[in-house]
């Protein structure tokens, strides 16, 4: 029927009263509401069907619908023009840069005759309110992927033990096509929240422009309508893919009604389907998950007529940006104040930052592998993440330079510098350490000693260090000794002449 037309059958039938009086099409129009273009036309068509006031009393309203608004030679219930399948061109404007108007010059370029743009993109949204309510958003290819964790779970069972454990189910839906991905995880905390995502991109072979998630508190630590706040790591894994976080609005359901519906199927098909079967590790759940989403991926939608891995193949993954060079890397991310001993705690061990940073706000970013700590965005340390022995991972060049010394001190590096010079000096270090009760409480013995074998000959340094260790001088003070006696020694080295003299007695004065 033409657009024109936008009377009921009892203000048709009131219209015809009315010009059966005498009214004018003018008053007509004041009093049903309409245009008096509108009265005008359905008054010719009144006079074309040989239809005038008062009306046969047999004359239904089917009746006179079908005498007002028939054509000759055209059967009621059915269009004049020759239409286009609604359904490809649905298809068609899911791809990128596609407008309706574009569809509509295609289809007059072959239609010549056909349909108006207005009446055309009238049947087409006909056509698309026919549709189930998750196909009638309108959704580009390649622009919006929308999760979200199902409501309910998939148990696991202990194989030794017996115990159920329930491990949660992830949705992913692409927009354009309904592609579905799935998969159980044990919980919904942040590794297994951003792991789902890693694998759902992996899957795509792209990443869409879009992420649409639910506010749960691992995507999103604040939600609000006009400025959400986006998780720092859920905001860097974004960053890595390039793709943008634009979470659901609060109490908006339609914002994820795509997701929403495809939570619903996947219970139903999914965990309704493997309700019976008993799964021992997560490794089988998924297995099972991956076959049963499959099924749903390849099913043909009765209303398109084709599948989701249809459209994913041929619509949504050649609009997919592609992916970066390497998978995501989980990275948690965490505030600390740098304590007094210029470290910072993370899970019970601790790491040293520059001691210039003590007592300031750092950022620590902790992969599995490695711990970094940012201030002001600039790296500032990095470390091996530790998970067992000891608990202080300590960079020397981040210690103040007394702390430094000391830390350097230890017994082997004191038998090292010993050794440096001979063996008789290595011995005597060893001793010195070996005679206290704690060889930490010789190494300032050693440092003195090594001092004082600074300007001093490796010769006689060892010959000195062999005396002292002969006499069991182990201290300072008798190196010192030992030192000036073989300074002495050393002057006199050539003997001295024998002076003739009265009183001196000879060799036999004894005998």
């Amino acid at each position: 029927m033409p657009a024109k037309r936008r009377l009921t059958m009892r203000q048709l039938r009131q219209m015809l009263r009315l010009a059966g009086s005498g009214t004018s099409s003018r008053e007509i129009a004041v009093v049903l509401g309409v245009a008096r273009s509108t009265v005008q036309d359905n008054l010719k068509r009144a006079a074309l069907a040989g239809l005038t006031w008062p009306l046969p009393g047999e004359l239904t309203d089917d009746a006179l619908e079908h005498r007002l608004f028939a054509r000759a030679g055209v059967k009621q219930g059915q269009r004049r023009r020759q239409e286009p399948v609604w359904a490809e061109l649905s298809i068609e404007l899911r791809k990128p840069g596609v407008t309706l108007l574009i569809l509509w010059e295609e289809y007059r370029s072959v239609h010549p005759d056909g349909y108006g743009y207005s009446r055309f993109c009238e049947l087409f949204r006909g056509f698309e309110q026919s549709l189930s309510p998750t196909m009638r958003q309108e959704h580009a290819a390649g622009d919006k992927v929308f999760v979200d964790y199902s409501g309910k779970k998939v148990p696991i069972v202990d194989r030794k033990t017996g115990e159920v454990r329930e491990a949660e189910l992830f949705v992913g839906v692409l927009g354009a096509s309904s592609y579905t991905f799935a998969e159980a995880t044990w919980t919904q905390t942040l590794p297994d929240w951003i792991g789902s995502h890693v694998r759902m991109f992996a899957v795509f072979g792209g990443v869409p422009r879009l992420i649409v998630p639910d506010n749960l508190k691992s995507g999103v630590n604040r939600a609000s309508f006009h400025d959400p706040e986006i998780n720092r790591s859920y905001g860097m894994m974004a960053s890595h893919y390039g793709v943008g976080v634009l979470p659901a609005r609060p109490r908006r359901p339609k914002d994820k009604a795509k997701v929403e519906n495809a939570v619903r199927f996947a219970q139903s098909c999914i965990l309704g389907r493997l309700r019976k079967q008993t799964f021992f590790s997560l490794a089988e759940a998924n297995a099972a998950i991956g076959e049963m989403l499959a099924r749903i991926n390849d099913h043909v939608m009765r209303r398109l007529g084709v599948s989701r891995r249809h459209l994913f193949e041929t619509v949504e993954r050649p609009a997919l940006a592609s992916l970066p060079g390497e998978d995501y890397e989980f990275a948690e991310w965490r505030l600390a104040r740098v304590s007094t001993d210029y470290h910072v705690e993370f899970k019970t061990f601790f790491y040293s930052v520059p001691h210039g940073l003590i007592r300031q706000q750092i950022d620590i970013r902790a992969t599995a592998r490695m711990i970094e700590i940012f201030h002001r965005g600039k790296r500032v340390a990095a470390h091996q993440r530790r998970y067992g022995g000891p608990r202080f991972g300590t960079d020397p060049e981040h210690m103040p330079s007394a702390h430094r010394r000391y830390a350097e001190w230890t017994p082997d590096r004191f038998r090292r510098w010993g050794a440096s010079i001979g063996p008789e000096t290595e011995g005597l270090i060893t001793a010195i350490l070996a005679s206290r009760p704690h060889p930490e409480q010789g190494f300032r013995t050693c440092l003195g000693i090594l001092r004082l074998y600074r300007d001093l000959p490796r010769e006689r340094a060892e010959a000195v260090s062999a005396r002292a260790v002969e006499i069991g001088g182990l201290t300072c003070k008798t190196i010192t000794a030992l030192i000036a006696t073989h300074k002495s020694a050393r002057h006199s080295t050539e003997p001295a002449a024998v002076v003739e003299h009265a009183n001196l007695r000879g060799p036999g004065y004894f005998h």
